[in-house]
């Protein structure tokens, strides 16, 4: 575990958080169910095992996750030395304002993303998990940790949001297992998916009205690109945080393969999210502009040297490149 780089299994990353303590927990950027309900989870599992951990993330953890976030121990000494690990974060650029300070001491990164660098000193990656808190969830079982209500508010929070509720083409059967497992626990699931799913701020709503009266279609309609500029930001009062699942947009259109979504970054530049349907592969698209992800799901960035229009014309050129090699064929924008 000294070189970079080295991918384990699940029993070896069960050995490592057996022998290591004092952990420090680190998540993504603009956070999601997944990397939260990773993270605070595996706090839990730790503090059963009577190890002290503290979960962190360079931007505000939404509110909304408080049922869960809120019974997680945070008990690391931060001032002795920390076993720093990271969960549901492929690449290093995705922690945010923490990059710099931690980028080169993790020393375990639990992922399921199959576009994860290797930058940790060791990873355990599971490609075919729907959703990392799968891998938190079996690692659980691995280490003989029982798996109790407050865990599966927090797991079960991130498999269904990052399935769409059971929705989505990565959900398997052993999801679905897992996700029963869960609810079995006493866990009111109908709250949580009403909550992840179902409701919306008002100035979400508006700042979505502005966003599909500017929604552009390209490639005989089999693209659509939104795009939350700052100003969209301003006039509505959203942040980040209150427009989770809205990459889900573009793509949800009849006749649409290819949505992306672009969201005009505070500092400048362009956070970009693809959504695709088969055959398309949205790492593909991503990976061209230095991103990644999952097949049907990926993200990238444009820097600040991109305005809107430049940024949407260089996500079109990548989109258009992939989805001619997709179709094995010249692809033409009307």
């Amino acid at each position: 575990m000294e070189s970079k780089g080295r991918f384990i299994t699940l029993f070896e990353t069960a050995e490592f958080l057996s022998g290591k303590d004092n952990f420090l927990i680190l998540t993504h950027q603009n956070p999601d169910g997944d990397t939260l309900g990773s993270g605070f989870g595996l706090a839990m599992i730790l503090d059963k095992l009577g190890k002290k951990s503290t979960v962190i993330c360079s931007d505000e953890i939404p509110k909304k996750y408080e049922y869960f976030t809120s019974l997680a121990p945070q008990n690391a000494d931060l001032q002795k030395a920390l076993t720093v690990i990271a969960v549901d974060v492929a690449d290093t650029k995705l922690l945010g304002d923490l990059e710099e300070k931690y980028a080169d001491k993790v020393e375990l990164c639990i992922d399921h993303h199959v576009s994860n660098v290797g930058y940790a000193k060791a990873t355990y990656l599971d490609g075919s998990a729907a959703a990392n808190c799968e891998c938190i969830y079996e690692l659980a079982k691995l280490l003989g940790v029982e798996v109790d209500a407050n865990m599966a508010l927090a797991l079960y929070t991130g498999i269904s949001t990052d399935t769409g509720c059971f929705r989505f083409s990565n959900t398997t059967a052993k999801t679905h297992r897992i996700g029963a497992d869960l609810i079995e626990l006493g866990i009111d699931s109908a709250e949580i998916n009403r909550v992840m799913f179902e409701t919306k701020s008002r100035i979400r709503v508006e700042l979505e009205r502005m966003a599909l009266d500017a929604m552009q279609f390209h490639f005989n309609n089999r693209c659509a690109v939104i795009v939350i500029t700052r100003e969209m930001y301003e006039k509505t009062g959203c942040k980040d945080e209150d427009l989770e699942g809205i990459t889900a947009i573009p793509r949800s259109i009849e006749g649409v393969i290819v949505g992306v979504t672009l969201r005009e970054r505070e500092q400048g530049g362009f956070k970009i999210s693809v959504r695709t349907y088969p055959p398309v592969d949205a790492s593909a698209i991503c990976k061209r502009v230095g991103g990644g992800g999952h097949i049907r799901a990926a993200g990238c960035q444009l820097g600040a040297e991109y305005s809107t229009e430049d940024a949407v014309k260089e996500m079109l050129k990548h989109v258009k490149a992939v989805m001619e090699e997709s179709f094995a064929g010249t692809v033409t924008d009307k």
